[in-house]
């Protein structure tokens, strides 16, 4: 049905992103796809906070972010080899672009328990919802 899935995950959140997972390996197990996994860093926002670090501190935050995910990966998609994606700005500016970029035919995303203000879902996992081109599986 899918034969490329973008797995969108928050390392912060480990339950979501192993259940966002375990949806993946049941997806995957039922007809073979390429995986791609990707994991966005926030920008810093205003310069002046960017300012506060060292010149290479986004460098080497993306780069331990990536060894976190590899290592994530490992364990939460077993037999899978997926491919590894770390970003760096908006988060579903990210995966959206991500998902384009890659040319993939579903995006499976985490959402967060809904608060009052969120409604029904995380503001990220929403936002994917309403603008991708894909097909897009949110998982609880």
């Amino acid at each position: 049905m899918f034969n490329k899935i973008l797995l969108a995950i928050d390392l912060n959140e480990p339950k979501g992103a192993a259940r966002a997972a375990a949806a993946v390996q049941r997806m995957v197990g039922q007809e073979p796809a390429e995986v791609h996994v990707i994991n966005v860093v926030p920008d810093m926002g205003m310069a002046i906070v960017g300012a506060a670090f060292a010149a290479d501190h986004s460098k080497t935050m993306k780069r331990e972010v990536g060894e976190a995910l590899a290592e994530w990966a490992k364990d939460a998609l077993p037999g899978l080899e997926p491919t590894l994606h770390v970003q760096q700005g908006t988060i579903y500016d990210m995966i959206l672009r991500s998902a384009n970029d890659l040319d993939v035919d579903a995006i499976v995303v985490g959402a967060h328990r809904p608060e009052l203000r969120d409604y029904l879902m995380g503001p990220n996992a929403a936002r994917v919802v309403r603008h991708a081109r894909q097909s897009v599986f949110v998982v609880r």
